[in-house]
């Protein structure tokens, strides 16, 4: 005897087959291949960071570890969580305790973390956000979202001047996460909260000459 899921199921396995599947041309006459000049692009990209909220240290590559340090110490973190290939230069100064990630740790041991600290694969000037892959200087996706808060470093030579730049970036089979700001929602009487959806805090540490 046929169930109802098996008729329903049948049926649009039938339609399918039946519909025609033409090409279907998509227009990309939007604009792209803008350039910007490096000071510009690190103005923009850090007023629009502030717009959202989120600490922005701006730092010369040989002072990432003394940078990361003092967000972490001003934060009173001591037990962080960084993905399996992060820089391990970077926390050459941090005295706490280290969790490198992988698919095993449970989400609980990830909710006890005080902070995560990651790289980036992409940035976008013109709207103030950063593009995580999962590489593995990012990892997974539940490393960046359960702490409370997460330190991204970000070199401005990743950072494109607008989305179609961006997007040209990323390899479209990585699972991407787009991060504009710490988390945050509103309720009907738009009463902002932070850390719904993910980490309070977002610090960003951007080397300038990377």
């Amino acid at each position: 005897m046929t169930s109802a899921r098996e008729t329903v199921l049948g049926r649009v396995r039938d339609a399918l087959a039946l519909a025609p599947t033409p090409a279907v041309a998509i227009p990309r006459d939007y604009r792209a291949g803008r350039v910007m000049p490096k000071d510009e692009r690190l103005a923009l990209f850090t007023g629009r960071l502030l717009d959202y909220r989120a600490q922005v240290h701006p730092c010369a590559s040989d002072r990432t570890a003394e940078v990361v340090a003092g967000v972490l110490r001003g934060h009173g973190v001591r037990r962080i969580g960084v993905p399996a290939g992060l820089d391990t230069r970077w926390l050459a100064l941090y005295d706490g305790e280290v969790l490198h990630d992988d698919f095993a740790v449970p989400a609980p041991r990830l909710d006890a973390l005080d902070a995560v600290v990651t790289a980036s694969a992409v940035g976008c000037a013109e709207t103030g956000t950063i593009f995580l892959d999962g590489s593995p200087d990012q990892g997974r996706r539940a490393l960046s979202l359960v702490p409370d808060l997460h330190l991204c470093v970000v070199d401005l030579s990743t950072v494109e001047a607008g989305v179609p730049e961006a997007v040209a970036r990323l390899t479209p089979e990585r699972p991407t996460t787009l991060i504009s700001g710490p988390s945050a929602t509103s309720d009907i009487e738009l009463e902002r909260v932070e850390g719904v959806h993910g980490p309070r805090t977002l610090a960003v540490v951007i080397r300038t000459d990377a």
